[in-house]
C-alpha cells in the first residue's frame, strides 16, 4: 500500500488528496487510461454526476480486475470541462474513495474527446 506524505513544511492540501505518495520496491503497478462516464453497455451516462460516478466505477473495476483495492491508489489525474462541477466531483470522489487521500492533480479543460463527455479520470495504483 502506498504511503502518503503531507510534510509540515508546506501548506495543508486544499481538498482530499496528499502532496505525495511513496511506493516501496518490488510493487506491482497499474496505470489506468483516462476513464469517462461510459458504462458496461457502451453508453455515456447522462449528466455530470452520473458520468463521474460511472468513471469512478470503471476505475474501481480496473482495480478489482488487478486484485487491488482503492487503498492501492497512488495518484489520480482529473479533467473537468466545467468549473461549476467541482463540488459534485468532490462528492463523487469521496463516495468512491472514502477517507483515502491519494496524490491528485485536477485540471479544467476546454473539452474532452467528445463534447458530451464532462469528466475523465486517470489513475495510478501499486501493490506490494
Amino acid at each position: 500500500m502506498p504511503t502518503m506524505h503531507n510534510p509540515a513544511a508546506i501548506h495543508t492540501p486544499q481538498a482530499n488528496y496528499s502532496h505525495a505518495a511513496h511506493v516501496g520496491p518490488n510493487a506491482r503497478w497499474v496505470v489506468a487510461s483516462g476513464q469517462i462516464g461510459v458504462g458496461p453497455d457502451g453508453k455515456l451516462a447522462e449528466g455530470f454526476t452520473a458520468q463521474c460516478k460511472t468513471a469512478f466505477d470503471n476505475l474501481l473495476g480496473i482495480l478489482a480486475d488487478a486484485d487491488m483495492a482503492p487503498e492501492n491508489i497512488v495518484k489520480t489525474t482529473v479533467f473537468l470541462t466545467n468549473r461549476e462541477d467541482l463540488g459534485a466531483y468532490r462528492q463523487a470522489r469521496d463516495a468512491a474513495f472514502g477517507d483515502l487521500k491519494p496524490a491528485s492533480t485536477l485540471l479544467f479543460v476546454a473539452g474532452l474527446a467528445s463534447p458530451e463527455m464532462l469528466v475523465e479520470i486517470e489513475m495510478v495504483a501499486a501493490k506490494d
